[in-house]
């Protein structure tokens, strides 16, 4: 079974992070623009928090706030559920089951090192299993 650093090793490196001063508007304008789910929140190169699309539904939208003027602090999840490089594919996604997220930062020595998407799991169960089936393919039909 693949670990997170294998998942990680064939993504884009660059990891996109905010600071909680900033306005919930500059992060869904930097969602939007790099087209990614969830934020990574930042303080001095530590991970203070994560802010994603659904708490930008659930938080603002729902509660009537002002984009422009509410900070990030004020809806990002601080108790960041995160993993370490080693952490298997399996155990990375019945974190995200059991507490139903869909980014998972990876941490190693308190550096972030990336983040894992619920699709990029998904990705990896689907190959490994098709894999595997082709291998049981070629074994029964020789």
């Amino acid at each position: 079974m693949k670990k997170a650093t294998q998942l990680l090793a064939g993504k884009d490196p660059i990891v996109w992070t905010i600071s909680p001063d900033n306005s919930v508007l500059d992060a869904i304008k930097l969602m939007s623009e790099k087209e990614i789910g969830a934020l990574l929140v930042t303080r001095s190169n530590r991970l203070v928090g994560i802010v994603s699309e659904r708490d930008y539904a659930r938080k603002v939208i729902l509660k009537g706030k002002e984009s422009h003027n509410t900070p990030i602090s004020e809806i990002m999840t601080e108790n960041v559920i995160s993993v370490r490089p080693n952490e298997s594919i399996d155990h990375c996604m019945a974190l995200m089951n059991k507490h139903k997220i869909r980014h998972l930062p990876v941490i190693e020595k308190g550096r972030i090192t990336g983040v894992l998407s619920i699709g990029d799991l998904i990705k990896s169960i689907i190959a490994e299993q098709s894999n595997t089936i082709a291998h049981l393919e070629g074994y029964i039909m020789s």
